[in-house]
């Protein structure tokens, strides 16, 4: 199911009748200071922005500076990108908080179908789900049938309450009817810990997070949540492979302005963001963390947007999270 994604466009008036038109020209941009709101100043949102900013500064003629502005599940950031004024000197780094805020809270202050105009998708980091090396399953298919034959009695953790990785095993249950106990951290860290220590038999994280255990027999990974195989993992095969093509929750980065930015600029941030993407410094950069660099346009991003708030509205509602 896809939503129109409303943005809107500037309009130039016509000339006078009568009266010759004057040669159209483009607006100088940018003509300041360019901020990127970062919603989550750590993790992948930071590595992002960060790298985005210090690029642009090199082909846009002006700073490009991050500015953070964490809290409330990023809607703290969000809202503030959304009340910039729409002339392309504002931008925002969004990622999967802008499909879920809409599920999770009753009140926003900002609508993420309104008040955006998306740029590009910048980055994916694909999820992995390991299990402690107690569980007897080897592979994703075992872990179901497993669950199936014990309901209730398999935990996995999570970095808190509808996060992806919470959401991701929600998913799973949503798709196979297992019935698996949450447990919720303090964080991903804690959760992987947990994980380690025996209190949990599973979680859902980034390959990076956990490659290191997989190495070492800590830990054993089941699945990649992609359609692709993980570079950092490349073992471990992809949940299509292991016959559950819908299981698939990805880290999404992407770039986006707020409504009513001039179509021009938009453009003229897209070609960039794309020389940018195609750089190898950029491709080992986000290698480094696990990231690959993604290429999408405007369009392909503001169908992905709501598509993807859809796909989660129903596994929030399956799961019987309510909203704030």
């Amino acid at each position: 199911m896809t939503i129109a994604l409303s943005i809107a466009f500037a309009v130039w008036l016509a000339p006078a009748q009568g009266q010759t038109p004057a040669p159209e020209s483009k607006p100088a941009y940018p003509l300041k200071v360019v901020r990127i709101i970062l919603p989550f100043a750590e993790g992948g949102t930071g590595f992002v922005g960060r790298w985005v900013a210090l690029k642009l500064t090199d082909v846009l003629g002006q700073s490009v500076v991050v500015d953070p502005r964490p809290g409330a599940g990023g809607n703290i950031g969000f809202e503030a990108a959304a009340r910039s004024a729409p002339d392309g000197h504002t931008l925002v780094v969004g990622n999967a908080a802008l499909s879920l805020s809409p599920n999770l809270y009753k009140k926003l202050g900002y609508d993420p179908a309104r008040d955006f105009a998306p740029i590009a998708m910048l980055a994916s980091v694909p999820n992995v789900l390991v299990v402690h090396p107690s569980v007897p399953a080897k592979s994703l298919q075992q872990l179901v049938q497993l669950a199936r034959k014990q309901p209730g009695k398999l935990a996995f953790g999570s970095s808190g309450v509808s996060g992806t990785p919470h959401l991701s095993v929600e998913l799973l249950k949503s798709l196979t009817g297992i019935d698996i106990l949450h447990v919720p951290y303090k964080g991903a860290y804690v959760a992987l810990v947990g994980l380690l220590g025996g209190e949990v038999d599973m979680v859902v994280t980034v390959p990076m997070g956990v490659a290191q255990y997989v190495k070492q027999g800590k830990l054993r990974a089941l699945a990649t949540l992609a359609s692709q195989r993980s570079k950092v993992l490349p073992e471990v095969p992809t949940t299509a492979e292991a016959g559950l093509p819908q299981l698939v929750v990805i880290n999404w980065y992407a770039l986006l302005a707020p409504a009513g930015t001039p179509r021009e600029i938009i453009d003229r941030l897209y070609t960039e963001l794309m020389k940018i993407m195609k750089l190898p410094e950029t491709r080992e950069r986000f290698a480094s963390f696990g990231a690959d660099p993604t290429l999408s346009t405007p369009q392909e991003l503001s169908e992905f947007l709501p598509a993807d708030t859809v796909r989660w509205a129903k596994v929030i509602k399956d799961a019987g999270i309510p909203a704030e």
